[in-house]
Formats: structure tokens, C-alpha cells, sequence
């Protein structure tokens, strides 16, 4: 337990210095690859076997992940703890992705404060999934905050709970189940049947930790100063967390909206589509590109309470068995 503790923050530690080096090969785009390459082929039009198929590359995914993870793991640790330690904190560190999370919004950041649009709609397209042609200096700045609150618990807070529960393995299940449904869990023609398996699953392992993320971030926003509003940030959670077609997206998204005092969603394009959605916070200043750094600073400060929490809980645990 203690090698995992001191894994555990190692790898959180490691995260935030280094982030994602792109040139650097990662598991979660080995991982990316076998989904579309099982996409590919299994993915077809036919109502009934895309269901079914869809369902068997959840089932392959997942399996083969968790095995691949279990036994270099298992190995590592078996030949050396020194070796086993060192895998185990590197594998923690792959699994997070504040820092990159952080990295891609504050480009659009510095795009525009340079008034370059183009340049803003091209760094947002980056990280959302949304279409960004038509979308001017308020809505690029939207998407981009949006972006990090809801990533505070998918990229951030959820994965750091799973790894805490179960170490790396659990960790990359975790990843493998949310990069399913970033890759194929949209409602349009081609993936609403083959990806709702995926959709679905996600749906269920983040219920718990995205309400958790919520309250963490909450928690964030009393502590981070004047400029930030605690109380609304309650007030607006409690009002609009469910003003979304997924039941965990609106969670730290309207903490965001209520700690920034602004209205972030609405209306949205998605493969030319436009999708209705409710508003989530109430417009009492204008979005601007300062409110991407200051949702990052959220990012951060949650972050950080949560990573303190868990090793306090865990700890704790290693007390309670001693005892």
C-alpha cells in the first residue's frame, strides 16, 4: 500500500511538470488506435449487429487493457518493488492529463489575447467536438472553459479517484471507458447505435466521481480568493446541474459557471447540426478569454484537494489496518 501511495503522488507530481509530450509514445493513443482500428471493422449500418458489435468492442477494449496493464504491472513489481514503483508512478502519470488539459485550453487563451481568431478557432477545435467555423471571440472562449470543467472530472478528478481505488489498472480501465466514448459515444448517424454501449458505460463510471468533482470544485472556489464567488458556485450547481443530455457533464460545468459569474452553454454545431441545449449559470458579466485562465486555476486548485484527500484517505486506511 505504501509503494502505491508514493506512486500515486508521483505520478500527479510528474503530470504537472510534464504534462503529454506529444513526441513521446502513450498509452491512451495505443489504446485510441484499438478502438478505431476495431471501429473500422466492426462498425456497420445495420441496426441490430451494430448494437451488438458495439457492446463486443466495449467488452474487447476493456479486457485487453486491463490484462496488458495487470501483467506489466504484476511483472514489474515480481522482478523488483524499486522497478515495480517506478512503472507503477509512471503509469499514474500517464493516466492524468491536468496539465495538457491546461496547456491546450490556455493556447486558445493566448490566441486570443493576440486577437488572432483564426488561430483561437483552430487551437479550440483541438479540444472540443463541436464545430468552431462560425463561432466569434465569446464563443471560442466558451468552449474553451467549458472544456476544462468538464475535463476537470474526466481528465482530472475521476481518473485520480479509480487510480486511488485500484491503482493503474483501474486507472486505465477508467481512460480506456472514457476514450470509447470521446471516439465513437456521439448521437449521429454513424456511431448512434455502434457507440452507445460505450456511451452508456461511461455514463455509469462517472456518475459518482463527476458529483464528487462538483463539490471538490466548489470547495476550489471558496479558496481561491475574491475572485472567485464559493457561494454562487453552490447556488448554480445546485439550480443547473442537470441542464445536460448527460447526466454527468453539467456537474462541474455549472460550478465553473457559477465560481466565473458568467453563462456558459447553449446552443451548439456538431457535424453541422445544431443542437439545442439550456443555458447553464446566469450572464452577470460578459465571457471573456481571461475566464479560460481563471477555469484553469479551478482546475488546478481542485486538483490539488482531491489528490490531498485521497492520499489522507488512504493513509488512513493503512492506520486502520495496522490498528
Amino acid at each position: 500500500m505504501i509503494y502505491h501511495i508514493i506512486a500515486f503522488f508521483t505520478g500527479f507530481i510528474l503530470d504537472l511538470i510534464f504534462g503529454d509530450p506529444h513526441f513521446m509514445p502513450h498509452p491512451i493513443r495505443l489504446i485510441g488506435a484499438l478502438i478505431g482500428a476495431l471501429e473500422k471493422r466492426w462498425n456497420t449500418e445495420e441496426k441490430t449487429k451494430s448494437l451488438r458489435r458495439g457492446r463486443l468492442l466495449v467488452i474487447t477494449v476493456f479486457v485487453i487493457t486491463g490484462v496488458v496493464t495487470a501483467v506489466i504491472l504484476i511483472t514489474c513489481y515480481k522482478l523488483n518493488s524499486y522497478l515495480g514503483l517506478a512503472i507503477e508512478s509512471i503509469m499514474t502519470y500517464q493516466i492524468l492529463s491536468i496539465k495538457d488539459l491546461r496547456v491546450e485550453s490556455m493556447r486558445v487563451y493566448k490566441a486570443l489575447k493576440a486577437d488572432d481568431l483564426l488561430g483561437a478557432r483552430q487551437a479550440v477545435s483541438m479540444i472540443v467536438g463541436r464545430d468552431v467555423d462560425s463561432l466569434d471571440v465569446e464563443g471560442i472562449a466558451k468552449a474553451a472553459i467549458e472544456t476544462v470543467a468538464e475535463n476537470t472530472s474526466d481528465g482530472c478528478i475521476a481518473p485520480m479517484i479509480y487510480t486511488a481505488l485500484g491503482g493503474p489498472i483501474l486507472g486505465f480501465l477508467y481512460k480506456a471507458v472514457n476514450t470509447m466514448d470521446s471516439m465513437v459515444g456521439y448521437k449521429n448517424y454513424r456511431y448512434i447505435n455502434f457507440g452507445r454501449c460505450a456511451a452508456r458505460f461511461d455514463d455509469v463510471v462517472n456518475y459518482i466521481p463527476s458529483r464528487i468533482s462538483a463539490y471538490l470544485m466548489i470547495a476550489a472556489s471558496f479558496l481561491s480568493g475574491k475572485s472567485y464567488d464559493g457561494k454562487n458556485a453552490y447556488k448554480i450547481y445546485k439550480r443547473d446541474c442537470h441542464k445536460h443530455a448527460s447526466p454527468n457533464s453539467a456537474q462541474t460545468e455549472s460550478v465553473c459557471a457559477g465560481a466565473l459569474g458568467i453563462r456558459l452553454a447553449g446552443d451548439a454545431s456538431y457535424f453541422g447540426k445544431l443542437v439545442e441545449k439550456p443555458y447553464i449559470g446566469d450572464a452577470t458579466k460578459e465571457v471573456s478569454y481571461e475566464d479560460i485562465r481563471r477555469a484553469n486555476h479551478l482546475l488546478y486548485m481542485t486538483a490539488f484537494i482531491c489528490e490531498v484527500a485521497l492520499i489522507l484517505l488512504m493513509v488512513g486506511i493503512i492506520c486502520i489496518i495496522k490498528v
